[in-house]
């Protein structure tokens, strides 16, 4: 008890040190995910979790991943594809985490969509606040995103935040303000359902009104919405666009139209190419599911984050993702009446070696995943992400990895349709 004792002193005591500044706290562990404390006013007593790659450049750019509702911070490390970006990219990310019941961020609270108003908002810009003067993260290249309440969120940061961030994404989200409550509420039905329509000038004064005076340049946004979206719907992608491109000066004509993928259209506005002001892809036959493999790429794309540093010019950046076509997945499943055992295996069949992996599939409807063995994955139905453990990361040109899974079912027992490693599609 002494000895305890003793060491629970030593740890106040270099706390206080900390907090006067006489020593320097210690940056998170390298290609680990670290939960950071006191990093600065937090109103809210959000969580903080950060991600440094290995390898990590004198400037890096920073990325802010925001969780759905009922998740966390390192769920969503867990589930979505960013941090294996960040490794390739060599990029740093703090997923936030809220603590309020229900695990939904405050988008709805006039705190929260006034800048420096308070609430969920200023915890996060503490967060990145923090980053910054630690690891010397670049202001000009600072992005956030998010899904669902994240999504939501993302709005709510680059309307009330122009100054922090420059770009969004924003996975089934709402307009900024489309939220907006003051009965202390923090479910606006109205919004949810798509019922709450405006013209885009309206829409752009609520995020002009945010922050009253700012004449800066405004964050770039991209908007990612599912056709059959059940829980916000789908009326609030053509409300976000009408928004942010009122927010630019922007006409609602696309500059351009294309499909990348079946199923997907997608359109920006006041330019063609990948870093327009405004991209917006509408996902057919989609619903509350996103972001789905291969999607967090794209993100990256949009923000410039592929390109490495900020010269405009694109260069060529060591790659752990082999070229499409260089994997092959082999999926064996055993059933029984109300289950089964998944035993998968990644091929790497690519020239180049393999540091780590993400495993990016669908389960058919009803199928959902109880426990798994050498890897992780989340969440446990419809879109997953399978990701290596510490000991198994590394395949080389030729070699192969396998992982495995139970799972219950009510009577569906297919097989994913397809997979992505790393965001890009394998063989299977």
């Amino acid at each position: 008890m002494k000895l305890k004792a003793r060491m629970a002193s030593a740890i106040i005591a270099a706390a206080a040190l900390v907090t006067v500044g006489l020593i320097t706290a210690p940056p998170a562990a390298s290609a680990q995910l670290t939960e950071v404390t006191g990093f600065g006013t937090n109103p809210t007593n959000l969580r903080m979790h950060l991600y440094v790659p290995d390898g990590v450049a004198a400037r890096p750019a920073l990325l802010v991943a925001v969780h759905y509702c009922t998740g966390s911070g390192p769920a969503f490390y867990s589930g979505t594809e960013f941090a294996s970006l960040a490794d390739r990219h060599k990029f740093i990310v703090v997923y936030p985490s809220a603590t309020r019941s229900g695990s939904c961020f405050d988008v709805s609270s006039p705190q929260s969509l006034t800048h420096n108003g308070g609430s969920d908002p200023v915890g996060i810009v503490s967060m990145v606040r923090y980053v910054q003067q630690r690891y010397n993260a670049d202001p000009e290249r600072t992005y956030v995103t998010g899904a669902s309440s994240g999504g939501m969120m993302t709005n709510v940061l680059i309307g009330a935040y122009p100054d922090v961030f420059k770009a969004g994404a924003s996975f089934m989200g709402v307009p900024f303000g489309c939220f907006a409550t003051t009965d202390g509420s923090s479910w606006n039905s109205t919004c949810a359902n798509g019922q709450l329509i405006k013209t885009a000038q309206q829409w752009g004064d609520q995020v002009r009104a945010a922050y009253p005076g700012y004449s800066g340049a405004r964050p770039r946004m991209q908007i990612w919405h599912g056709t059959e979206d059940a829980t916000l719907r789908y009326p609030n992608f053509q409300e976000q666009i009408k928004q942010w491109t009122n927010v630019h000066g922007l006409s609602q004509t696309p500059s351009l139209t294309d499909q990348p993928r079946s199923g997907w259209t997608r359109t920006r506005y006041g330019g063609t190419g990948t870093k327009a002001p405004v991209e917006a892809i509408s996902l057919q036959g989609v619903g509350h599911s996103l972001p789905q493999g291969g999607m967090a790429a794209m993100v990256i794309d949009f923000f410039g984050l592929s390109e490495g540093g900020t010269d405009p010019t694109p260069t060529i950046t060591p790659t752990v993702t082999p070229p499409a076509g260089a994997c092959q997945v082999t999926y064996q499943m055993n059933t029984w009446n109300t289950g089964f055992t998944a035993a998968v295996t990644i091929a790497n069949t690519s020239t180049t070696a393999l540091s780590s992996w993400s495993l990016a599939f669908t389960l058919p409807a009803g199928q959902s995943v109880t426990s798994a063995w050498n890897a992780s994955i989340s969440p446990s139905s419809g879109q997953v992400t399978a990701r290596n453990v510490s000991y198994n990361g590394a395949i080389a040109p030729g070699a192969s990895a396998s992982f495995g899974f139970q799972a219950t079912h009510g009577g569906n027992t297919g097989k994913p349709p397809a997979f992505t490693l790393n965001g890009t599609a394998c063989t299977s």
